[in-house]
């Protein structure tokens, strides 16, 4: 019994962090008045939420993009087409597996098993990850400043967590190597980032869409920077996919921060949340053909048939 709590003791930590989290939400909600977090759902029109579900679908293509620039310029051939029927694939499975890395692994699997060289299908990946990390860290001053004015204290309380700084740090020190293959072309790496930039300009609308369906006003830099604050508090593994820590980062620093009601700002919380879930949808349609991919030993040789 010891062995087995020793070796499933990081999913233990996600499964007990996501019920603590939905746990407090569910207090939160108690505390606000089920009425009201419902008035604020109903205060949606479908319009407006059909436009901020767009928003984050455009956002998905330069996902696609980022992850086809780096195959191609590491002198991958595989089509736009086959890009994002992985990329896609991969979404689907990050947001409804039981981990991030799934995602990562089903684009792997399926690029391996059509025939792609595989040290730089995983260097590109290790790459991908980096670089939206980046990106994302570019729009972290946007939130960090208004809310270290805000919340002070509270702020420097959050720095005696973890060390999640720390830990990207790593991420990024360990993943370095594989950038060997690109630094040689920087204009690859530009593009990447600029795909990376203009993912995150989708993201933020599709925020700043709902809140503004609210009746609410947030400046569209400070939702930059509040999203960005939550991304990093998600990257710490206590959860399983960030459920509840992104829904109550997002409730808190938009309360705390921006102004909003604790009820709108749960709102726009699950209504993100909903909006993640329904864009990575269209990977399912690719899920059958990729894990065909995966399982079918002779798919190497059907490489250029794609």
């Amino acid at each position: 019994m010891i062995g087995w709590f020793s070796k499933n003791k990081n999913l233990i930590l996600r499964v007990f962090g996501t019920a603590l989290a939905i746990l407090l939400i569910v207090l939160l909600i108690e505390r606000e008045g089920w009425s009201e977090i419902t008035s604020s759902l109903k205060e949606i029109s479908l319009p407006v939420f059909a436009l901020a579900l767009l928003s984050l679908l455009v956002s998905r293509l330069f996902v696609i993009l980022r992850w086809h620039a780096l195959l191609r310029s590491g002198g991958v051939d595989i089509p736009f087409s086959r890009t994002a029927q992985l990329t896609l694939t991969g979404l689907f499975a990050s947001n409804y597996l039981p981990t991030t890395i799934g995602g990562d692994v089903v684009r792997l699997g399926g690029a391996m098993r059509l025939g792609y060289d595989r040290a730089v299908c995983l260097a590109s990946i290790a790459a991908d990850r980096v670089i939206g990390l980046a990106g994302m860290f570019c729009a972290v001053p946007f939130g960090l400043i208004p809310a270290w004015k805000i919340l002070g204290a509270a702020t420097i309380q959050l720095s005696a967590m973890p060390p999640l700084v720390a830990k990207i740090t790593d991420f990024i020190r360990r993943t370095l190597h594989s950038f060997s293959i690109w630094l040689k072309q920087p204009a690859a790496l530009i593009s990447s980032l600029l795909y990376t930039w203009g993912n995150m300009v989708f993201i933020f609308a599709s925020l700043y869409i709902l809140i503004e369906g609210l009746g609410e006003h947030v400046s569209y830099s400070l939702v930059a920077g509040i999203w960005s604050l939550a991304y990093f508090v998600t990257l710490i593994p206590i959860s399983i996919n960030g459920y509840g820590v992104q829904e109550l980062s997002l409730t808190f620093l938009f309360s705390r921060v921006a102004g909003l009601t604790p009820a709108h700002s749960l709102a726009v919380a699950v209504l993100i949340r909903i909006i993640f879930l329904l864009a990575s949808l269209p990977g399912a349609a690719f899920l059958p053909s990729v894990l065909a991919a995966i399982s079918d030993p002779n798919a190497n040789s059907r490489k250029g048939s794609s």
